[in-house]
């Protein structure tokens, strides 16, 4: 089973919260940025790498919350490359609900 990982952070906050998933990271884990968190895409990719996260089964964001992002962020940041998916709020709870994972870790500092 995997943990399902909502990370809500921002970038002062950020490798705190990498820090904290890596305290429980398991292989196949996989993580749903919300808020601004998406923003920071790049920053997070450097600290997972530093806290030794490895073997990820996805990254997520909601549509919502980058149409929230100023002046075209998925483009300048080229999420869809750095994404696994970018999700409806419907399909955000589908797979919060799906049975591969066994718990779902909000982590917000």
């Amino acid at each position: 089973m995997a943990t399902l990982y909502q990370l809500h952070s921002t970038m002062n906050t950020l490798r705190r919260s990498a820090e904290e998933m890596s305290r429980t990271w398991r292989t196949g884990d996989s993580i749903i940025l919300l808020g601004t968190t998406a923003a920071f895409i790049d920053w997070l990719n450097a600290y997972l790498n530093d806290s030794e996260i490895d073997s990820i089964a996805g990254i997520y964001a909601l549509a919502d919350d980058i149409s929230q992002l100023t002046v075209n962020p998925a483009g300048k940041l080229n999420l869809e490359s750095k994404l696994t998916d970018i999700l409806t709020d419907e399909e955000w709870i589908s797979l919060s609900q799906d049975s591969q994972f066994d718990k779902v870790v909000t982590i917000a500092l």
